[in-house]
């Protein structure tokens, strides 16, 4: 079973829709602005595969870039389909946990 700081009881916008939330089953809640997550993205073409260095700079990504849509993948992360055309990247629910607690990469 899933380590509950790890499972989502609830994934949608913020009140005013210009955030994600996300409410987690031990109480703790996340709120992720747009641009946050998309300079966070974890697919090989922004960060080095080998080296795990981040390629994706943040004057590569536009101030207003916003998510098309949000998909489920299977039930252990969400994938983003963004403004700027971009959308390989998984975001797994560990990691968006990791990202809200200030860490991981």
């Amino acid at each position: 079973m899933a380590e509950s700081r790890f499972t989502p009881e609830h994934i949608g916008p913020t009140p005013d829709e210009r955030s994600l939330l996300i409410r987690w089953a031990d109480g703790h809640e996340s709120v992720f602005e747009p641009r946050f997550l998309r300079l966070k993205c974890p697919c090989a073409g922004c960060v080095d595969e080998m080296t795990g260095v981040r390629m994706l700079t943040p004057d590569m990504v536009p101030e207003g870039v916003y998510p098309l849509a949000i998909e489920y993948v299977g039930r252990y992360a969400l994938q983003f389909r963004w403004s700027d055309g971009h959308s390989t990247g998984l975001y797994s629910f560990e990691l968006l946990r990791r990202l809200s607690e200030g860490e991981g990469e």
